[in-house]
């Protein structure tokens, strides 16, 4: 189980984690990153995932998230790691290579494009895994069927330039998908309370499955 990999490998940053969240099996964290772009944004969408996520799956996720830095050690702490925004983002060398040291010894980044991220995600990633670049995922992967399924892959969620949603990954050397990047699709959006962007129920629904989705991949992979 992932769970029980993160807990051996990474024992010595259990304690650096929140005191509130230790009743809890795991906790997932937000990226907080430099460049300018808005690493906070969409504020509610996470604790409303997370809800769902404790409401439809047996994981016993924290319901709410912590921050990291990417230069940070307590990153290891972390299954997963969710990256969004809207605007640049800007890896140091050494962030970059914290980074690659945390996706190669296990963990799970997911990059949410919330429009306007594109070009710098790829970019800063480069930075990260210079040897790759991003592969758009088939409908038969895992992750869209690891819990509900979704058999023509990402949702559209919210309308920006009539693109088709798109997923994309970057892989271990075992074929581990260890970095998702949902891109045209604004998961986040629909994670948010339903008064927040008024996105029909189903739409929200599909989002929030998708996004349980992601969660139980990156605790089974």
């Amino acid at each position: 189980m992932r769970l029980a990999f993160f807990t051996i490998l990474f024992a010595f940053t259990a304690s650096s984690l929140a005191l509130a969240q230790n009743e809890y099996s795991f906790s997932i964290a937000r990226l907080k990153y430099a460049g300018g772009g808005d690493w906070y944004s969409d504020p509610q969408s996470l604790p409303e995932l997370l809800k769902f996520v404790r409401s439809e799956t047996l994981l016993d996720v924290a319901p709410e998230e912590d921050v990291v830095e990417p230069g940070s050690t307590k990153m290891f702490g972390y299954p997963y790691i969710y990256l969004t925004g809207h605007g640049n983002i800007s890896l140091s060398s050494d962030e970059a290579l914290n980074l690659r040291r945390y996706l190669l010894g296990g963990g799970f980044l997911h990059v949410d494009d919330n429009y306007g991220l594109d070009k710098h995600i790829r970019r800063e990633m480069q930075k990260v895994f210079p040897e790759q670049e991003f592969r758009e995922l088939p409908f038969t992967h895992e992750v869209f069927s690891s819990h509900f399924v979704f058999a023509n892959g990402l949702p559209k969620i919210h309308e920006h330039d009539k693109k088709p949603p798109q997923a994309f990954g970057l892989f271990d050397s075992h074929g581990r998908l260890m970095v998702m990047y949902t891109y045209e699709t604004d998961l986040g959006d629909g994670w948010e309370p339903e008064d927040v962007h008024n996105d029909p129920p189903d739409v929200r629904r599909k989002a929030l499955e998708m996004g349980t989705n992601i969660i139980v991949y990156a605790m089974t992979n």
